[in-house]
């Protein structure tokens, strides 16, 4: 009989966030999106600034901002190791629409000393906590 859920590890530099069985996780990686389940192949990937979305064993779902990291999926546990790793309830909205706010700002007054990696990853994990803010004001009004 195949497995209904998988140990799940969520790292960041400062905590260990997760560490729980459940039925799936949703991140996006550096070619897409990616959706991983109870005996799902083994990989090791990127993933990208952006929202996991965990659907636990009794069906519930959480949401959390990783600010980019590493994926890895073993036959029996999903780990993943980001810098930072908010859950959603944690983001400052506002916040996260300041530093949108202050990248393109930058980057539309560019010099030519300007450090535009730098500016395209603050502006990539401000959008990122955004959409994890977004889903879930869409999921309460359902």
């Amino acid at each position: 009989m195949a497995a209904t859920t998988v140990q799940l590890d969520i790292v960041s530099a400062e905590n260990h966030i997760v560490s729980d069985r459940v039925a799936s996780l949703q991140v996006t990686g550096v070619d897409g999106e990616l959706g991983i389940m109870p005996g799902h192949t083994a990989l090791l990937t990127k993933i990208k600034p952006g929202m996991a979305r965990i659907v636990k064993q009794d069906g519930t779902e959480e949401l959390f901002y990783l600010s980019g990291g590493i994926l890895e999926v073993q036959p029996t546990s999903i780990s993943v190791l980001a810098d930072v790793v908010k859950r959603a309830d944690d983001i400052d909205e506002q916040e996260a629409a300041e530093a949108k706010h202050r990248a393109e700002t930058a980057m539309a007054d560019a010099g030519a000393d300007f450090n535009y990696a730098a500016a395209a990853v603050e502006l990539a994990q401000a959008i990122a906590q955004l959409r994890v803010v977004d889903t879930i004001k869409k999921n309460i009004t359902k």
